[in-house]
């Protein structure tokens, strides 16, 4: 199945390198339409600053859907033991931005996308909330471009290094009473989280920070609860990589 995306081959000296975006397509493994792909790429920040050209929401929009339905479909045989309460917690943490940005670093899909000036100056292609609603439009592209078998088939792939690591999934439900449990271990204080905001009302952004034994973390998020979350998972994350690390040189 192809389409035509009017539009999405516009300038493209302003995205990244033809190569690259080859190299990027065949990476997936499956076979999405070119077109629609470089509509996944594309961010509402570099259409703006092109006329108002096509950009990646609507195909945002329909890879949310397909994720979530892949992902519920994979909780619910895997674990028959589990209430309605519990996969939700589940599915909650594998298709929240963090995760999802988590799966676009892994396959390197920051660089693919296409940003306007503004975005790329402040770092957006590292941007969690860029990074995750990118996946989910490339899986609405791949979607479009096969079929649903093949879509989420896609998606599982794309999650299942989440799944098979259950220390990190289990900090993924709940960062902070890990991080807590953490420094009940050590014997040291309780985690105490410095959060700021800036922004207008109907679109404020808070950013926390948190420190233990040494290792700091930040996270940015649209309400305080999401942002502390992402700063004890960075946090987290940092404390077990230098306990792996400890582990190796002995």
């Amino acid at each position: 199945m192809t389409a035509q995306v009017p539009g999405a081959s516009d300038s493209r000296e302003d995205s990244a390198a033809p190569e690259a975006t080859g190299d990027f397509r065949a990476s997936l493994g499956v076979a999405v339409d070119p077109a629609l792909l470089e509509l996944a790429l594309t961010h509402r920040s570099w259409a703006f600053e092109h006329g108002g050209a096509p950009h990646n929401e609507r195909l945002e929009f329909l890879g949310d859907a397909i994720l979530g339905q892949a992902v519920t479909v994979k909780l619910y045989r895997d674990y028959p033991d589990l209430d309605e309460g519990q996969l939700a917690k589940r599915r909650a943490a594998l298709v929240s931005s963090v995760a999802l940005a988590e799966v676009a670093r892994r396959i390197e899909l920051g660089a693919q996308v296409r940003l306007g000036v503004g975005e790329e100056r402040t770092g957006g292609r590292n941007k969690d909330s860029i990074l995750a609603d990118t996946v989910e439009a490339v899986i609405g592209a791949v979607y479009l471009s096969t079929d649903p078998q093949t879509a989420a088939a896609f998606v599982l792939g794309l999650i299942e290094p989440l799944l098979d690591d259950p220390e990190r999934f289990t900090v993924a439900l709940d960062p902070k009473t890990t991080l807590q449990e953490f420094a009940a271990a050590r014997g040291l204080p309780h985690p105490q989280y410095d959060v700021t905001s800036e922004g207008p009302d109907h679109d404020r952004r808070f950013t926390a920070r948190v420190e233990l034994d040494g290792v700091l973390g930040s996270g940015v998020g649209t309400s305080k609860k999401a942002a502390e979350l992402a700063a004890a998972r960075e946090v987290v994350g940092k404390l077990q990589n230098r306990r792996a690390s400890r582990k190796k040189r002995k």
